[in-house]
């Protein structure tokens, strides 16, 4: 399959061929060729079959298992022969953004400024403490990872970087509003035990996450004020 895209303003998509490379497969879908340009790249990817997205296949319960396993595959594959960005990168990039927009936006879709700031230092610092660092996928969710012959799940549009294991349950976990209104510390606890990581440091990561998306976004402030009572 032919991958073809634009540059984006962040370069999120910067080091996807080098991820691709690194995972050699295991856990992902292979890379055959790559071709990069100013404006855009292309990539020759191993097509799966039947292609059919996980997030439309499984019940999100079992989409957990899913995730956390595929999570463990790509953070045991080696990394250092590619300087990949470090997740402390994005984090200081989206929380200088999320500081923009909170000073603009109307009171209506803030959260309370006490939680901003606690929520928005967090981000920062929490890539700094990590205890093991590994190469991350970001991006990780039921879109992004397909039915396939050759496994029964591959992952497909990663967005590489450096860091904190604990981070990368964070997209999946995102993306079941139901289950992330309802409780979320729950969810992030066994999100965390599934995929082998520290609990309390995924529930950190999932309020700071949540204080960052927040402006806007009532689910987003309810999440990030119930995880503040944890």
């Amino acid at each position: 399959m032919l991958k073809v895209g634009f540059g984006f303003p962040g370069g999120d998509e910067r080091d996807e061929a080098a991820g691709l490379r690194c995972w050699d497969g295991n856990g992902a879908v292979h890379l055959h060729a790559a071709h990069q340009s100013e404006s855009a790249h292309a990539l020759l990817l191993e097509r799966c079959l039947p292609g059919s997205p996980l997030g439309q296949v499984l019940p999100e319960a079992e989409q957990d298992l899913v995730v956390a396993g595929l999570l463990r595959q790509l953070w045991a594959q080696p990394h250092a022969a590619y300087p990949f960005r470090p997740l402390e990168q994005m984090c200081a990039a989206w929380a200088d953004e999320f500081q923009q927009e909170y000073a603009a936006a109307s009171a209506c879709d803030l959260i309370d400024p006490g939680l901003a700031r606690a929520g928005i230092a967090l981000f920062r610092g929490l890539p700094e403490t990590a205890e093991d660092r590994v190469l991350l996928c970001t991006d990780l969710h039921g879109d992004n990872i397909l039915a396939a012959r050759r496994a029964p799940w591959l992952v497909i549009d990663p967005k590489p970087y450096i860091g904190d294991p604990a981070y990368d349950v964070l997209q999946h976990m995102l993306n079941c509003e139901d289950r992330l209104g309802a409780d979320p510390a729950a969810l992030a606890t066994r999100m965390a035990g599934l995929a082998g990581v520290d609990a309390s440091r995924v529930r950190q990561w999932l309020f700071a996450r949540s204080v960052q998306e927040s402006i806007g976004s009532p689910l987003m402030r309810q999440v990030a004020t119930q995880l503040a009572l944890v």
